[in-house]
């Protein structure tokens, strides 16, 4: 057998604004072995693709692997910490974990690097914009306490105003920033590479760092997102309370929409944690409503079959059935229409003129999973891109974000992370696995 082996190769080389000469205020080693925590050196990298194929003879099958730089604090930084001015900002909707992070970047630049001027930008991009209303949060340890315990963002979050690059640019030069750091999703992180060509251009020394929010998981190059540990926790209640009204009703439905515009890892990963969904439906897998293969018809048979259904829904699956609005919203995204809404009355009016009696239940929860409070494992991740993030920025990276990648803590080039979506392999091992538990077909498409 042969294999098709992807030769695709990406640049992961990150931009400097220039060499690192001071010495850190982190007092580390760089001796292995000492029984001392070491200083990363510039020279470290991990493997981005880390699949091997072997042959009918057993031999591998020689393939170009990829490295990728290993986050962490370097023993030389660029930015003199007495001299620094830091702006955080969060944008996009929100998403547990945020505070979390502001929490580890404050800190780890005030007690780290000694870095005592960091400011807090309101509403996300909004609050650089010249005709922007907000002032800056002076940001410190003492404020920061115990944020972590609180869903949202202390610094508030917005879409939008990320476009207008040139204002954004000249906010940073009158307030004197050296390091702006962003915590959004793909627009704000478009955003930021955007921003930092703006910098190149006026020979600037600012260095942008994004760490990178998307409750989806649908960022590439980025293993998990955070905030979808304390996504996929949060949606298991609801499925539960589906669940249970579908049984205690005569032939009860239960249908409970989640997160998942164009990637369906929330809904896939919920239907793992909870065996009791019977239909799992994702952007990445179309389906037939009506039809002998249609959902409609299996929902049926099952309804007849065991009294009882539960639907889960990602919000960006069968928008091909939908009417578009046509419409964005202020990050460019298209607005959807309400896949829930529109199954829900579909299913009614389906049983209703087949004279079957049936008890639908249609849940919402989305808004509750995103303002809630980081889970302990988000709280450990967060806590660790932060300070990541702050490494980077002092070594005087830029145009970067900060991923985990094969367990592993690494910079990447904003550029990259941007070029794809990541989205649900339906020929994968994911896909697999809530298929053997829905029991659904593969595929409901006439």
């Amino acid at each position: 057998m042969e294999f098709n082996v992807s030769k695709k190769k990406y640049d992961f080389t990150v931009p400097n604004l220039g060499t690192p000469k001071i010495s850190s205020p982190i007092k580390m080693s760089s001796t292995l072995d000492d029984g001392l925590a070491d200083y990363v050196s510039e020279n470290r990298r991990i493997l981005y693709g880390i699949d091997a194929y072997v042959n009918e003879k057993g031999e591998e099958i020689p393939e170009y692997h990829d490295t990728v730089e290993l986050a962490g604090p370097r023993e030389k930084i660029y930015f003199n910490p007495a001299h620094v001015h830091v702006a955080i900002a969060t944008c996009g909707g929100i998403c547990p974990g945020l505070n979390n992070v502001i929490r580890a970047v404050v800190r780890c630049f005030w007690y780290r690097y000694n870095v005592r001027r960091i400011s807090g930008i309101r509403f996300g991009y909004r609050g650089l914009l010249e005709d922007s209303p907000y002032s800056l949060v002076q940001l410190n340890p003492d404020v920061v306490d115990d944020i972590q315990e609180k869903g949202g963002s202390i610094l508030g979050s917005s879409r939008g105003g990320g476009d207008r690059v040139d204002e954004i640019v000249d906010s940073l030069e009158r307030l004197n920033i050296n390091i702006l750091i962003t915590i959004g999703g793909d627009g704000t992180l478009r955003g930021a590479w955007e921003i930092g060509e703006e910098v190149k251009k006026r020979k600037l020394k600012i260095s942008i760092i994004g760490v990178p929010k998307t409750i989806d998981n649908d960022l590439s190059f980025i293993q998990t997102s955070f905030g979808f540990d304390t996504a996929v926790a949060q949606a298991v209640p609801s499925v539960r309370g589906a669940h249970t009204e579908a049984k205690a009703s005569v032939n009860g439905i239960g249908l409970v929409k989640v997160m998942g515009r164009e990637s369906g890892f929330i809904a896939a990963s919920t239907a793992l944690a909870m065996s009791d969904v019977n239909f799992c439906l994702i952007p990445e897998n179309p389906f037939d409503l009506e039809g002998p293969n249609g959902l409609l018809e299996h929902l049926r048979l099952r309804i007849l079959d065991r009294g009882h259904a539960v639907i889960l829904v990602a919000e960006g699956a069968g928008q091909n059935l939908v009417e578009q609005t046509g419409e964005k919203d202020a990050s460019g995204n298209l607005k959807y229409r309400d896949i829930g809404i529109f199954l829900k009355n579909k299913i009614s009016e389906y049983f209703k003129e087949n004279g079957i009696e049936m008890n639908l239940k249609y849940i919402d929860p989305s808004y509750i999973i995103r303002s809630a409070p980081a889970n302990p494992n988000d709280s450990i991740y967060c806590s660790r891109l932060g300070s990541h993030a702050v490494h980077a920025a002092m070594t005087g990276k830029t145009q970067t974000l900060i991923s985990m990648m094969n367990n592993k803590f690494v910079h990447i080039p904003i550029k990259v992370a941007v070029s794809e979506r990541n989205h649900v392999n339906i020929e994968g091992a994911l896909w697999r696995d809530v298929l053997e538990n829905t029991r659904q077909p593969a595929s409901m498409k006439n």
